[in-house]
């Protein structure tokens, strides 16, 4: 099992929304169950569990698989949690090792 932290300019609702939108695409995984601040998606990858929580201007995000650091699903866990906007203005997105 890993876990990962990230924080972003985005509230809650909007690291939900992203995960919605790019998790399923990334991996395959369907939400399985979720509130306002966290979600689960599984599938044959794995398990991700998501938090995210607001602290002041900025919200933390929390990402927890149930694979090694090495999987798949860690590998496309991290490419989220790097596609948040980290300060207002910000747009996110992949490094410059990474296809867009």
């Amino acid at each position: 099992m890993a876990g990962y932290q990230r924080k972003t300019a985005f509230g809650p609702s909007q690291v939900m929304g992203k995960a919605e939108e790019m998790i399923p695409h990334l991996l395959g995984l369907t939400r399985s169950k979720g509130t306002s601040h966290s979600a689960t998606f599984t599938g044959a990858e794995g398990t991700l569990t998501l938090s995210a929580h607001r602290h002041g201007p900025y919200t933390e995000v929390v990402a927890q698989t149930d694979r090694l650091r090495t999987s798949r699903l860690d590998y496309e866990t991290q490419r989220f949690l790097n596609a948040l906007p980290y300060e207002p203005g910000d747009r996110g997105g992949p490094g410059a090792g990474e296809p867009t």
